[in-house]
């Protein structure tokens, strides 16, 4: 399986945006179903925002009406729209199925960084 490759963080002031990209294979979006996870320093990985069918989607509520999930399936690509960023969004962010059944290879993240 190959592995996701996630990008477009960086640093950024709070209130700031960040719109991040997971180039992915087919197994990352196996039954259309794919997700982005934040792991802050110290924390487990959580899923912040996901696509569980169709176009319906899913997002916790600490990123609620801050955050957008969105792909393009031609080209394998899945994007995070990150608004009013705060400070608790920093971590390093990845993509991987919502469902750990169907989750694959996780690959090497991408780092955001908000600051005061």
């Amino acid at each position: 399986q190959v592995q996701p490759v996630e990008s477009g963080g960086g640093s950024v002031q709070s209130g700031g945006s960040l719109r991040l990209s997971c180039a992915a294979s087919e197994s990352t979006w196996r039954f259309g179903l794919v997700g982005w996870y934040r792991q802050a320093p110290g924390n487990k990985r959580e899923l912040v925002a996901s696509i569980v069918s169709g176009e319906n989607t899913n997002y916790a509520d600490s990123v609620k009406g801050r955050f957008a999930i969105s792909r393009d399936t031609a080209k394998n690509t899945v994007f995070l729209q990150m608004d009013s960023l705060k400070p608790e969004d920093t971590g390093v962010y990845y993509c991987n199925s919502p469902v750990p059944l169907f989750q694959g290879p996780w690959g090497r993240g991408t780092q955001v960084t908000v600051s005061p």
